[in-house]
């Protein structure tokens, strides 16, 4: 598990340099979806004219540590990207598309960028003021499907949970938005900040499965969620916040009726000590992508 300190860390500054070569002492750092000042998801962004090989961007996202290291490089009137996390490459990541923006936006100017990721072409716009900045990704497509009966025990035995633990309203589920999300929505947020697990154990559950991130959930209201994510499968214990789960959790909600009356908040994080807030916009036309809107703050590079 990654140190709180390195999951959260403090301060910035402005980092507008040359083009990043593939080093991982060169990689930008921003916290996307910070609640302020504070919190918020730190990923690696790389902006390059050509990406490295697949080998050379595995081996920087695991020195940067991060959940998530973008990288991105120009492909026609837009980006191609792709996402690593320290263990493995995923197809799409939301936090560090926020941080792809907020970069983008610094280096660039403001405005919609598009992104070719390995199986969708999403947007983000990104918004850049000084040390801080902020994003809205449009997610690849949504679907959900009800969590089969099998999964749901192993993932509540993972989690020491039972199912009077699960609230009826929210039935778990595989929420899909560019990766699979297992949903567990839980009665009491106690038992949310209570979460343990044993991080072999759900990586195993999660390659099996093809489970991304666990997306624990509490709903305190028709539309304002807390929420915690363990990412196993990327050699991850938790992330602080995670967009792709919010897109997958927008459409969920939109599938099942659930009167979000057209947008919903996250905070994540909160019990990591790294508060993050995520916004997720749902449209009413099912199986359509999920805009995602959060803030990100620049980090300070590491020395040399």
């Amino acid at each position: 598990m990654n140190k709180r300190a390195a999951l959260c860390p403090d301060g910035a500054r402005d980092y507008r340099g040359a083009m990043p070569t593939p080093t991982a002492t060169q990689v930008e750092r921003i916290a996307a979806f910070s609640d302020g000042e504070a919190g918020g998801n730190p990923a690696g962004v790389m902006i390059l004219g050509t990406l490295p090989a697949e080998a050379v961007m595995q081996s920087i996202a695991a020195q940067v540590g991060y959940s998530e290291t973008v990288f991105a490089a120009p492909d026609g009137s837009g980006w191609r990207a792709r996402y690593f996390a320290p263990e493995v490459e995923v197809d799409f990541c939301g936090h560090a598309t926020i941080a792809l923006g907020a970069a983008l936006a610094r280096r660039f100017g403001d405005g919609m960028f598009a992104l070719r990721l390995n199986r969708a072409v999403i947007t983000v716009e990104g918004r850049s003021a000084g040390m801080t900045a902020s994003a809205a990704l449009r997610s690849p497509p949504t679907r959900s499907r009800r969590a089969p009966a099998g999964l749901l025990a192993q993932a509540l035995a993972l989690f020491s949970l039972a199912e009077a633990d699960l609230d009826e309203r929210i039935s778990p589920a595989m929420a899909h938005a560019g990766a699979d999300h297992l949903v567990l929505a839980l009665r009491e947020r106690a038992r949310i900040a209570a979460l343990r697990y044993d991080q072999a154990h759900g990586r195993a559950l999660s390659l099996a499965e093809g489970i991304v991130t666990f997306s624990v959930i509490h709903a305190q209201s028709r539309r304002l969620f807390h929420a915690r994510n363990p990412f196993p499968i990327g050699g991850v214990y938790e992330d602080p916040a995670t967009g792709a789960a919010a897109a997958a959790l927008g459409g969920y909600l939109r599938d099942l009726g659930w009167p979000h009356e057209g947008s919903i908040e996250i905070v994540q994080g909160e019990d990591m000590g790294c508060r993050s807030r995520l916004h997720a916009e749902i449209g009413p036309t099912a199986g359509e992508g999920v805009r995602v809107v959060g803030q990100a703050r620049m980090l300070p590079q590491p020395r040399a």
